[in-house]
Parts: structure tokens; C-alpha cells; sequence
């Protein structure tokens, strides 16, 4: 719960307040005076302070009431402090101190002990171990840099105080703006999901920024998480986010490829995909992420690239296409006349290359021309100087354009010293810089892609859910036997092989009579069949099926054999795995032994909707295989998106499913089709 008091304060006690601005108590005080905080700022120290502007008491007990705690004294002080503060009114709290979880066993409880006084009084508490909170009403930061408040700056939210200054250094120098920071440090009481909740409710579109930046440690409720970045989503905000911590879990030890395969960063990913998230790997790409966002949309993926640099251009391009996005020709017959109108050697076929002796006034006529063409959605403008002439010309008209023009105009102005002066003067003007193309092309694309993926709602397709419970509750812990992994299948609707079981070589006649030859024999017992030499192919006649039992049954842990009808086609490959509160994620690629050997695969969290699973085929790398090739026909894609779909609700209906595989599929232009499936239940 955020209260009033920690948004809009009418008066602050700083715990700890110091005249020293090289300590946190003395420079959260020079922050709050410098930015004229409106209301009441008392400052608590036994040490007598003379400090103009602020109301010095040697006590809290001295305090008559205050709104906000601001307190940067050491941890096993805070209990005391807060008990007081409470009983003053106090009912928001930024904890600077450190010490706490972070430190032991020993801080934990102290942690511990500090919520549950600060949840008791109905109070918010943002930190401990955090640098503050910087809004329109007060600046609660013992950092720098202060950015100016901007209502349609960026909000950030960020799990590490340092990183937050980072970012904030960083992206001003770029032109970004900020609105609201929070840095909640452990997020002892107050995370990320208590911020994006209290933003999504106050929400006002086109009032309330649009911008979310997050740099994140944790995740402690993901789908509180999920509900409020996608409302923001869908009310018009751009999100994009950091998720620092990924590679210690790394991929695990795991009995099943799904296990294998569902890393901690696919989770993450999974879920910012979910919510329309751009997800970013470094501060610099979530600084250009966000400066895409603060520019026009772009309504469709074809670039005109503009510069008098043609390394950069090239780059830029290498950029945009590996990524997804076009560069187009621009048809000759269609330039003729803006190529006349440029110096002697420039080049207009895109990249638009006028020179380095081109002038403002033919950049100006040079997006003049791809505003009005049908073929261009957006415009990169690289402009630097070599210290020969000023550019100060040449940015006017850049910023002109982006005012007037309906197509986004994206800048790189890349001569951070020959054009400081100019590049400065441009960024006063509201405007955004991008001095490094590369970084440019990849966000734009990034930005592109997420735009598309904010999905629907998703809907249970028809299953026995009854008959899925009734199975699940009757079976125990551990993996299933494919008698129970084939009554989930078909209660989930999902098309298995035909398939016996046979204990006995005096069975195999059974073969003939109910699925019929070629089959393929499979060892039950082995976890990992392949690698135990358990799986024989192409089975075509009984003399053929007694060699393979025989064989079969002499593996080591083998209790029988699974025997289903030889399927024809290629092999894809489905599965599900528990991720503790992020529920299930589900991943679908190619099959068979090549799951592992390409890791070509695409995740979700479950449930999906059909648009979002169609999104996770069409992104795998060997979804041509899936449309067709080379006068092959294709595989039925429907019946593919259909089956991940129902793996997902199934583990959503069965929570209690903590891995399923489904490897491979056996898939070909008319049906897809189950031929192995592993389910590891746990209660």
C-alpha cells in the first residue's frame, strides 16, 4: 500500500540529519532545500544543527507530527525510531540504513520485526538499504544527480540505489527526462509490484507519465506483477526492464529437457512477454529503449537511414535487419528529383548518404521526401560534425522536423565533443539523442517487436477437466506410467500414438491385431530412453519384434516396453516446468534430439492465449520448417498451436504437474501427433 504521506509529504523529519553534506543525513537535506520542498523539514540529531529552512530538534519525541521518516541512522536504531515516529503520525518511512537482510541472520529478524510495525500502523515503507525517493513534491535522495521533475519524464523503478544514479547520469546526458524514482532497495515491505499497483490505479491517460523504466533483483509476487504492468499495458504505458540475477540458477541438472531447457532468464523473459515488456540487458540499451519510447511510434518496420557518415549507415543497417527490420530501396524513378537537388556523389537509394558537405537545407528536403513516402515508416537522421563547421543549423532544422513531421524522426548526433555546445542547445529543446547507432537499431527493433505482443486474455480450450482432476488426485508423486501420462493426454484432448505395454514376449502377437506394423519399442524403466540405447525403430514384422523386446528388457531398470505405431513426419516438441511462484512456463521447438543440440525454442507463462502461442512458433528460428521449404510441404500449424495450448492449461488445471514433456510430436502437413510424453507430478 502506498499512502498520501509518502507521495505528496506536508512535512519530513530526517532521522540522522547531519550539516556534513558527505553523510546521507546532510545531503538528503541539501537535496529537499535546493528543490523547495514546501512543507515542514525537521532535522532530528542530539548534536545541536543550524540548518536555514529546516526546524532542529535533539528528539523525535520533540516532533509535534510529521507525514514522512526520512532515516539514515544505523539499523539496530531504527525499531526504537520507528516506534516513536509511529506514535508522531509518521505514516511513510524511506529507510537509507543498511544492515538488515543483507547482513545476516541477525538483520533478517530486524527486518523483520521493522515491517511488521510498519504493516501494523497501515504505513509504507520503501527501502531499507535504498537511496530515496525523488517526485514532484520533494526530492528524498542523499545521491546526484536531482533530475528536474518532468509530469511526462520517465518513472523509475530500480532495486539498486547505485544503479539508479547510473541510469540517471546516463540518461540525462542522452536528453532523457525523468518524473518519479523510486529505489526500494531490499523492497522489505514495499517491491515493484506495490509501485506498478499504486501506478496503475492512479493512472490518467494523458496526465500520468507513460514511460516505466525497471531495473530488478526480485520478483517476489509475479502475478500481482503481471496483472499491473499489463493494465498499465493496455492503458497506453511503454514498459521496459533490467532482471539482473538470472545466471546463478542457470540451467539445473534436470530429468526432463523441459527442466533443462527453462532457465531462470527464459522465466523472465516469458513473463515480460507477457506483460508487453521490452526486456533489456544493460543500462544502455534500457536508455535507448526509453528514448525510443519518449519519440513518435513507429507504425511499421521499414527505415530510411539519412546521414553524410557512411560507416554509420552501414552499421545502423547491419543493426536493423539482423534484427528484423527493413532498410528498402527507394525505387530510382522516385528520387530522381531529390537527388538533383543534392551535391555531386550523394547517394539516395537508402541509406540516403548527402555528403559531408551536405547542407541544413537539403536535410531538410531529404525528409521532406521520406515523410511524404508510402515505402518509409520512420526516419534515422546520423548528423556529426569533424570540428570543420558548426552544426547549430543543421540540429534546428532536425528539431523542426520531429516537431512537424507525422513520421518519427530519430536522432544520432554522435560528436559529443566537436558538437557539445549544439547537442546540448538541441536536448534543451525537449529532444532525445542517440549517440550510438548500433544501440539505436537494436532498441528500435525491440521496441517494435513489443509493440505487437500485448495478447488477449487467455481462454481455456474444451478439455475433461473433471477427468483431469480425477486423475491427478488419485495418482501419487514422481513420474507417471504411460498408462496415466496417456489418460491425461486424451482428457486434455491431446492426440497420442496408438500404443501398447507389453511385460511379456508372449504379448507381441497383440501387435498385429491392434495397431499394426511398422512400430517403434520403447524401454520403460530409463528416465532418458535415447541415452539408454531404449528406443528401436521401423519394427516391421514379429521375428523383428521379439529381437527388439528381448533387447529392450535387458537395460538395466527396464519393467517393460512401450510399443506404438511407426508415425511419419517431422518432430516438434512440448513441455512444461514449475517455476516456483511464476507457475508454469511452457516451451515449444523443434523435437526430437535436436531440442537440446539446437535450443531453438520459445516460451510463455501458462495460460496462453492462441495469439500469444502463435507469437511463440512464428519466433522460433525453425518455423520455415513448420511453413515449408524447398517444395516441402509444411506442417500443420494449427494442430502444433493447439497442442501448446493445452499443455498450458493443463498445468494451469493441474498446478501439481511440475514437468511434462511432449518429445517428440510427430507432425506433417494433415495432423500432429504425440509419440512420447513424460508428466512429473508433485504435490
Amino acid at each position: 500500500m502506498i499512502t498520501r504521506q509518502l507521495i505528496s509529504p506536508e512535512s519530513i523529519a530526517v532521522i540522522g540529519a547531519s550539516e556534513n553534506k558527505s553523510k546521507p543525513g546532510g545531503k538528503v537535506l541539501q537535496n529537499l532545500i535546493d528543490a523547495k520542498f514546501k512543507g515542514t523539514v525537521y532535522t532530528v540529531n542530539r548534536k545541536p544543527l543550524n540548518i536555514e529552512g529546516t526546524v532542529y530538534v535533539s528528539q523525535i519525541s520533540e516532533i509535534p507530527s510529521v507525514d514522512l521518516a526520512i532515516i539514515a541512522i544505523p539499523a539496530h536504531q531504527c525499531i526504537d525510531a520507528v516506534k516513536q515516529l509511529l506514535e508522531k503520525g509518521a505514516r511513510a518511512f524511506i529507510i537509507f540504513s543498511a544492515g538488515f537482510s543483507e547482513a545476516g541472520e541477525e538483520g533478517v529478524a530486524l527486518e523483520k520485526e521493522l515491517v511488521g510495525l510498519i504493516n501494523n500502523a497501515h504505513a509504507t515503507m520503501i527501502g531499507p538499504n535504498c537511496i530515496g525517493v525523488i517526485n514532484e513534491y520533494y526530492k528524498g535522495v542523499f545521491t546526484t544527480p536531482v533530475p528536474d521533475y518532468d509530469p511526462s519524464g520517465c518513472e523509475l523503478i530500480s532495486s539498486s540505489g547505485a544503479t539508479a544514479v547510473f541510469i540517471m547520469e546516463s540518461a540525462m546526458l542522452t536528453g532523457l527526462r525523468f518524473s518519479n524514482i523510486y529505489s526500494i532497495g531490499n523492497a522489505s515491505q514495499t517491491g515493484v509490484e506495490e509501485i506498478l499497483e499504486y501506478m496503475d490505479n492512479k493512472y490518467v491517460p494523458g496526465k500520468s507519465p507513460a514511460v516505466k523504466l525497471l531495473y530488478l533483483e526480485q520478483i517476489k509476487n509475479p502475478f500481482k506483477f503481471i496483472k499491473h504492468a499489463t493494465s498499465l499495458r493496455q492503458k497506453g504505458c511503454r514498459i521496459a526492464a533490467i532482471k539482473s540475477g538470472y545466471s546463478e540458477a542457470g540451467s539445473r541438472a534436470a530429468s526432463s529437457h523441459t527442466g533443462a531447457l527453462a532457465t531462470s532468464d527464459t522465466v523472465i523473459r516469458a513473463l515480460f512477454s507477457k506483460c508487453g515488456i521490452v526486456y533489456c540487458s544493460s543500462r544502455d540499451e534500457l536508455i535507448a529503449v526509453a528514448s525510443v519510447f519518449q519519440t513518435k511510434e513507429l507504425k511499421g518496420k521499414n527505415i530510411a537511414i539519412i546521414t553524410h557518415a557512411g560507416g554509420s549507415a552501414v552499421m545502423l543497417t547491419d543493426a536493423l535487419t539482423s534484427n528484423g527490420m527493413n532498410v528498402p530501396p527507394i525505387p530510382a524513378e522516385d528520387t530522381k528529383a531529390l537527388l538533383a537537388a543534392l551535391n555531386t556523389g550523394a547517394s539516395v537509394a537508402n541509406p540516403i548518404d548527402f555528403l559531408a558537405t551536405g547542407t541544413a537545407e537539403q536535410l531538410g528536403l531529404i525528409i521532406d521526401f521520406c515523410e511524404n513516402h508510402k515505402a518509409i515508416d520512420g526516419m534515422v537522421v546520423v548528423f556529426g560534425s569533424p570540428g570543420l563547421f558548426n552544426v547549430k543549423d543543421v540540429y534546428e532544422v532536425l528539431d523542426r522536423k520531429i516537431s512537424t513531421c507525422s513520421k518519427p524522426v530519430f536522432p544520432v548526433l554522435p560528436s559529443l565533443i566537436n558538437a557539445d555546445k549544439e547537442i546540448k542547445q538541441f536536448l534543451s529543446k525537449g529532444r532525445v539523442n542517440f549517440p550510438d547507432e548500433v544501440n539505436l537499431g537494436k532498441a528500435l527493433a525491440h521496441v517494435f517487436k513489443s509493440e505487437l505482443k500485448l495478447f488477449e486474455k487467455a481462454m481455456l480450450p474444451e478439455m475433461d477437466i473433471v477427468a483431469i482432476r480425477a486423475i491427478i488426485n488419485a495418482a501419487s508423486d514422481g513420474y507417471q506410467n504411460p498408462e496415466v501420462c496417456r489418460e491425461l493426454m486424451e482428457a486434455a484432448r491431446i492426440k497420442m500414438a496408438g500404443q501398447l505395454i507389453l511385460t511379456d514376449s508372449r504379448q507381441l502377437d497383440e501387435i498385429a491385431q491392434t495397431i499394426h506394423y511398422p512400430v517403434v519399442m520403447k524401454v520403460i524403466g530409463p528416465i532418458h530412453k535415447t541415452e539408454a540405447g531404449g528406443v528401436i525403430l521401423n519394427i516391421t514384422n514379429e521375428q523383428h519384434a521379439v529381437e527388439a523386446f528381448t533387447q529392450l528388457m535387458q537395460i538395466k531398470g527396464a519393467t517393460s516396453v512401450l510399443v506404438q505405431e511407426m508415425l511419419r513426419g517431422e518432430e516438434l516438441y512440448c513441455g512444461a516446468v514449475k517455476q516456483g511462484d511464476f507457475g508454469h512456463v511452457v516451451l515449444c521447438g523443434l523435437g526430437g534430439i535436436f531440442l537440446e543440440l539446437l535450443n531453438d525454442t520459445s516460451s510463455a507463462l501458462a495460460p496462453m492465449s492462441k495469439e500469444e502461442v502463435t507469437a511463440m512458433v512464428e519466433s522460433l528460428k525453425g518455423y520455415k520448417l513448420i511453413q515449408g521449404y524447398r517444395n516441402r510441404k509444411g506442417l500443420n500449424k494449427e494442430h502444433f498451436i493447439d497442442t501448446i495450448m493445452r499443455v498450458g492449461a493443463l498445468v494451469h488445471i493441474a498446478p501439481e504437474i511440475c514437468e511434462i514433456d511432449l518429445n517428440p510430436i510427430i507432425a506433417n502437413d494433415a495432423q500432429t501427433m504425440v509419440a512420447d510424453v513424460r508428466i512429473c507430478l508433485e504435490k
